[in-house]
C-alpha cells in the first residue's frame, strides 16, 4: 500500500491529469471471480469483530453511533480506512492510498466520457425514481403484474425537457401499497429498507467526497446538476445510498420470488452502476453500498421477528404473482450476460493484492440469503455454497473480518463451486419449485462426493472436475456438459442418470447401474456418445430418445467402455419414425445400435 498521506485540500485532482492516465489505469476485472475455496477448512462463523456479529448488532446502525466499535455498518465498511482517513470536515480527510483512490475517480471519468444517450437516460431515471420501484424491473415479464397488484407507482415517467434546470422528485410509493393484494411483499421490501438500513451514519463517519468534488461537474449528467446538494458537508459519497436501497429491495423480492433471484440482483447491480455513469458516485461507493445491503438484508431476514412476514411474502408471490402471465419486456433473461456484468461490478477491475491469501469465511446468518433459492439444502450446506463461490481476498474494501464483502450471491444461486466435503442432496418433487427441479451451473471442483436422493431432478451444467464420485439413489441427475459428472466413477442404485449433451460426454471412472436404475441418453447425431473410462457394470433400463429427426445407422456406437459386466434388462426407444426399428447389441468395448 502507498503510505504517502495527502489531505484532500491538497489533492483535488485536475481533469487533465486524470485524462492523461486513463489509458493504462482502467484495469480489467478478469480475476474478480477467483475463489479461495481450495483453502476452506470449515464454514463455522468467524469470531465476532470489535463491533460484534453484524446480524446481532444491526440495530446499532443509528446516527448517534459514529465509531467503528459501536456501529456495525461503520465496522463492516472500515476496510475503507486503509485507503482514507476521515477528517473533521468533508475537505480535511487524508488519502492513504493514492493508487486506489485516484483510480477510483479515474473510473468515473472513464464512464462519463463514454456514456451513450440511452445510458444517460437510464442513469437519470435510476437517480430520480424510487429505488424499489426501479428494481421491480428485475421481475421481467411479471413486472407489470407486480406493479398492478401491488399498486406501485412513480411520477418520473421520462426525462423532462427542462430537467437540466429543474429538479424532479418521485412522488410515487416505491415498492407499492402495504394494503394491496401483494401487501406482504411490499412490507418485506419496506422492512428491509427500515430504520436501521440507512447509509447516513456511515456517510457522515467516512466523509469521503463525491466524484464531482474531486474533479468538477463535467462528470455529472447535465440533467442531474439541479439535483446536487449545495452543502458538501451533507453530501458524502461512501457508501452509495441508492445502491444500498436497490440491493435491499432486490434481496426482499428475491426472497419472495427466488425464481428471479439472479435477475433481481442484476437489476440492483445495474442501478448501482448507473450511479457511476451519472457521475454521482464512485466504484468504491457502489461496492460499499452492495456490501452494506448484503449484511443488512441477512440480518433482517434472520431476525425472528420477521419470520411470519417472510412466509407471507413468499406465499403471496407464488399464489398471486407467479400464477399470472405478464406482458413486460424481460431485459434480464440472458444468464450469461447477467453473470458477466454482475461479476465485473463486484470489484470494478481493481487489482487484488496477490499477497492476500485469506480463505473465504462465511458470516453468521448469511445462509438466510439462499433460504428460498436453495430450499432443499440445509443451513450448513448453504454456507458451503457461499464459501465455495466467494471471491478471493485482496480487493479494496471487501476484506471485512466476517466475510460479507467477498460473498458472490449471483454465483451462489448457481449452486456449489466445489465439493470440499461429501454432499447429499435430497429433493422432494411433491413440494414443487426448486424442490422439484433445479440446475447448478458452476464449474464444480473438490475432492468430495455427490449423492442424489429424493424424487426431484438436479441438473449439472458446469465443466466439473470433482473427484469423489457420484451416487444416484433416487430421482434424476441430469448432465448438460461433457464432464458434468466430474472426474470419478458414477453409481446408479435406483434413480435416473440422464444427459442432454451435443457430442461426447464422459464418466471419468467406472459406471455401475443396478436393476432399479435407468440410463437416459439423448441422441441427435452420430457424434452423441457416452464414454466410460473404465468398467461398465450394466443392469436395469436404458432409455434412448432420438432428436433432430436423426435416424442412426447400423453399427453406430452409443456407449464405449474399457470392459463390461452384464447388460441392460430393458431398452426403451423414443423419437424414431414407426418404420424404423432399433435394437442394442454389445461388443467387447461398446454398446451399438442394430437398425432394422
Amino acid at each position: 500500500m502507498n503510505k504517502k498521506k495527502t489531505t484532500i485540500s491538497a489533492a483535488i485532482l485536475s481533469i487533465s491529469i486524470l485524462l492523461s492516465s486513463l489509458g493504462g489505469s482502467y484495469a480489467s476485472a478478469s480475476d474478480s471471480s477467483a475463489s479461495a475455496s481450495a483453502s476452506i477448512k470449515n464454514v463455522n462463523p468467524p469470531a465476532a469483530p470489535a463491533w460484534g456479529h453484524f446480524v446481532d448488532q444491526y440495530k446499532n446502525n443509528v446516527p448517534d453511533n459514529q465509531t467503528v466499535r459501536n456501529n456495525p455498518t461503520i465496522g463492516l465498511l472500515s476496510e475503507f480506512n486503509k485507503l482514507w482517513t476521515p477528517g473533521d470536515s468533508w475537505n480535511t480527510g487524508t488519502i492513504l492510498d493514492h493508487k486506489v483512490l485516484d483510480l477510483n475517480i479515474q473510473k468515473v471519468l472513464h464512464m462519463s466520457l463514454r456514456r451513450t444517450a440511452n445510458e444517460e437516460k437510464e442513469a437519470y431515471l435510476d437517480d430520480r425514481r424510487n429505488q424499489s420501484y426501479s428494481v421491480i424491473d428485475g421481475l421481467g415479464t411479471l413486472a407489470d403484474v407486480y406493479r398492478s397488484k401491488a399498486k406501485a407507482t412513480t411520477t418520473i415517467q421520462d426525462v423532462a425537457a427542462d430537467a437540466t434546470s429543474k429538479k424532479y422528485s418521485d412522488e410515487g410509493n416505491n415498492a407499492g401499497d402495504p394494503e394491496s393484494e401483494l401487501g406482504s411483499m411490499v412490507n418485506l421490501v419496506n422492512t428491509l429498507r427500515g430504520q436501521y438500513s440507512s447509509t447516513n451514519p456511515a456517510k457522515s463517519y467516512f466523509s469521503y467526497p463525491r466524484p464531482f468534488r474531486w474533479v468538477n461537474n463535467s462528470v455529472v449528467l447535465p440533467t442531474l446538476i439541479p439535483v446536487q446538494n449545495a452543502d458538501p458537508t451533507k453530501d458524502g459519497g461512501f457508501p452509495s445510498g441508492h445502491t444500498n436501497a436497490a440491493y435491499l429491495s432486490a434481496f426482499a423480492l428475491a426472497y419472495a420470488v427466488p425464481e428471479r433471484y439472479q435477475e433481481l440482483l442484476t437489476r440492483a447491480s445495474e442501478l448501482g452502476n448507473n450511479r457511476i455513469v451519472a457521475g454521482m458516485h464512485s466504484p468504491l461507493d457502489v461496492m460499499g453500498g452492495r456490501v452494506m445491503a448484503t449484511a443488512t438484508a441477512a440480518a433482517i431476514l434472520s431476525d425472528p421477528a420477521n419470520k411470519e412476514l417472510k412466509k407471507a411474502a413468499y406465499k403471496e408471490a407464488h399464489e398471486l404473482l407467479l400464477t399470472q402471465e405478464g406482458t413486460e419486456t424481460d431485459d434480464y433473461s440472458n444468464h450469461a450476460a447477467n453473470k458477466k456484468v454482475y461479476t465485473e461490478r463486484l470489484t470494478y477491475g481493481f487489482k487484488r493484492d496477490k499477497k492476500a491469501t485469506a480463505p473465504v469465511v462465511v458470516p453468521k446468518g448469511a445462509e438466510v440469503l439462499l433460504e428460498t433459492r436453495l430450499p432443499y439444502l440445509n443451513d450448513t450446506q448453504r454456507r458451503w455454497v457461499l464459501a465455495t463461490t466467494g471471491l478471493a481476498s485482496g480487493y479494496p474494501v471487501l476484506d471485512d473480518p466476517e466475510g460479507w464483502g467477498r460473498l458472490n450471491l449471483f454465483a451462489a444461486a448457481d449452486g456449489y463451486g466445489a465439493f470440499d466435503t461429501d454432499v447429499t442432496v435430497t429433493m422432494d418433487a411433491n413440494k414443487g419449485g426448486f424442490y422439484a427441479e433445479d440446475s447448478w451451473r458452476n464449474d464444480i471442483s473438490g475432492k468430495g462426493k455427490l449423492t442424489k436422493k429424493g424424487t426431484g431432478t438436479l441438473t449439472l451444467e458446469g465443466n466439473n472436475t470433482y473427484s469423489g464420485g457420484t451416487l444416484i439413489e433416487q430421482g434424476t441427475l441430469e448432465g448438460m456438459s461433457k464432464t458434468a459428472f466430474g472426474a470419478a466413477s458414477v453409481t446408479n442404485n435406483g434413480g435416473i442418470l440422464s444427459e442432454n449433451v451435443d457430442g461426447q460426454w464422459k464418466i471419468g471412472g467406472s459406471y455401475r447401474q443396478s436393476d432399479k436404475g435407468t440410463t437416459e441418453l439423448t441422441i441427435g447425431s452420430k457424434k452423441d456418445l457416452l464414454q466410460i473410462k473404465k468398467e461398465a457394470v450394466l443392469s436395469g433400463k436404458l432409455s434412448l430418445t432420438f432428436t433432430n429427426l436423426y435416424v442412426p445407422k447400423n453399427g453406430d456406437a452409443i456407449i464405449t467402455f474399457d470392459k463390461r459386466k452384464g447388460s441392460f434388462s430393458s431398452v426403451e426407444i423414443k423419437g424414431l419414425p414407426s418404420k424404423n426399428k432399433v435394437e442394442v447389441v454389445y461388443t467387447a468395448k461398446s454398446v451399438q445400435l442394430k437398425v432394422k
